[in-house]
């Protein structure tokens, strides 16, 4: 890889992809065809207020590109979205063609991305709909007349899209613990976006074929405003004097709320009734370089690291194409603020084998919050993938004493009986484990780690310090460690 090439200029000089992914090479296959599962029924819906019609791509037949066109007019342009109409029916949950007259769900669909491209509000989305230098984009959707949605209309149509996405489909990821996660319906509309660039050539077959995967956590903030950073599932309980509600603020030494007043007898007033799932989290991390400034003792002069958010958590699975040089978002999901990532980032992977049956993993990588033996035994048993997760630290590891014992130190590097490090001998891809040796280090003049009290050194009674070892004692690691640990493999 030439790294002192963009993006941009990498992928043109990929004789690949210029071939399938240019203009000139996509001109025999346009337009590009949403592609509608099979087993997807038709909409009930006969008559619609618009009718989206694939228009064509008239005007980028000439020598060049009009250099006025976005990215989002190019899709407008080369990708026919008659095949979306009947998965979003289905996904609004219309099974009768009786009733209201809607809009059609593909103009709505596409009005929404128009208005995500430009970073707009509903209001001023519709707005721009209304001028007449935007009647193309109209046309395109498929409004004619005038006659557009109103922001009710939009924002009925995204909630309703919303609620229906989870719905009874449960993930088995733990049958002992009995830990299920609701599947989330919306992936639908993903996985097909992503088969679409896939059958079109855009994904590199190296991606595909030996993909790596990146689930990745974003934080959303609520549109409620923050009124108690304790609000918890039992503040949305009715109250009442012979059951009264519990307080999570008062079991935090906080003031709280009695809740005994008339605007707390279903809700307590202090939470969101908008946004009944969001939670409160304070933020530490983040995905910037360490400041140089920053002290070493964690010391910020009175100011706790990191920022509060009230809201939300997305959770995408990511697959990285290095030799395109961008990313895909397989599959998402979304929960509170504050909850963990481990089971649903599971869950998320034991979907790809039914969502992408052609997609062949190569290894996951992940920050410590997947580092947790659910995600890890999913990765390593299920889509016999390496793990590249960031380790996670434990209480544990700070007793040294310990690591002899368990065999293994602070950062999953093996330790023997006498306090003595093993030295990295590759990666067995065959057999999926990481080789170590000792390579007779307690006769070479190394220090161990520490030392063990009672054994004499150098020791003299290793088993492994005869010839028939030349390498000394080898350990191979795979799936966990003896002790049965995996977090830090």
């Amino acid at each position: 890889m030439a790294v002192d090439l963009s993006a941009l200029e990498q992928r043109a000089q990929d004789p690949l992809f210029v071939a399938q992914c240019s203009l000139d090479g996509l001109r025999d296959r346009l337009p590009l065809r949403w592609p509608t599962p099979p087993d997807t029924p038709p909409s009930p819906k006969k008559r619609y207020r618009s009718q989206y019609v694939y228009l064509g791509w008239d005007d980028l037949k000439g020598s060049s590109i009009p250099e006025h066109l976005s990215l989002f007019d190019l899709i407008l342009r080369l990708v026919d979205f008659e095949g979306v109409r009947p998965v979003l029916a289905q996904l609004l949950g219309w099974t009768s063609g009786r009733g209201w007259v809607p809009f059609d769900p593909v103009s709505l669909f596409l009005l929404h991305g128009w208005q995500l491209d430009n970073n707009w509000s509903r209001a001023e989305t519709l707005r721009q709909l209304g001028k007449p230098a935007n009647a193309g984009y109209a046309r395109r959707f498929g409004f004619r007349d005038g006659c557009f949605p109103t922001e009710g209309g939009l924002r009925y149509f995204l909630t309703t899209l919303g609620s229906n996405s989870t719905g009874d489909d449960t993930v088995t990821v733990d049958e002992e613990q009995g830990i299920r996660i609701a599947i989330q319906q919306l992936n639908q509309l993903m996985v097909q976006s992503v088969l679409l660039l896939h059958e079109a050539g855009f994904v590199s077959p190296e991606a595909w074929e030996k993909a790596l995967l990146c689930p990745d956590g974003m934080l959303h903030e609520a549109a409620s405003r923050l009124r108690c950073t304790s609000v918890s599932e039992t503040c949305y309980q009715p109250t009442s004097p012979v059951r009264p509600r519990p307080c999570p603020a008062k079991q935090k030494k906080r003031r709280g709320c009695d809740c005994d007043t008339a605007a707390c007898a279903q809700i307590c007033h202090h939470a969101t009734p908008r946004d009944p799932e969001a939670r409160y989290v304070w933020y530490t991390g983040s995905n910037q370089p360490g400041n140089p400034n920053e002290p070493i003792d964690g010391d910020q002069g009175g100011q706790p690291k990191g920022r509060g958010v009230y809201g939300y958590k997305s959770l995408r699975l990511q697959l990285a194409d290095p030799v395109r040089r961008f990313s895909l978002t397989l599959l998402g999901d979304y929960m509170p603020a504050n909850e963990r990532e481990e089971n649903p980032g599971a869950a998320l992977l034991l979907q790809l084998e039914s969502y992408y049956p052609t997609l062949h993993v190569d290894a996951v990588a992940g920050d410590a919050g997947f580092g947790y033996d659910l995600p890890l035994h999913v990765i390593y048993a299920d889509l016999q993938a390496r793990r590249v997760v960031d380790l996670r630290a434990h209480e544990t590891d700070k007793d040294k004493q310990q690591w002899p014992l368990r065999g293994y130190d602070d950062r999953g590097r093996p330790i023997c009986p006498f306090g003595y490090a093993y030295v990295a001998n590759g990666y067995d891809a065959a057999r999926r484990r990481y080789k170590w040796v000792c390579a007779h280090a307690c006769q070479n003049k190394s220090q161990p780690v520490l030392r063990v009290d009672g054994a004499h050194y150098p020791p003299r009674e290793c088993p492994y310090l005869g010839s028939e070892h030349p390498f000394g004692r080898i350990v191979n690691v795979g799936e966990r460690f003896s002790d049965g640990s995996m977090r830090l493999v």
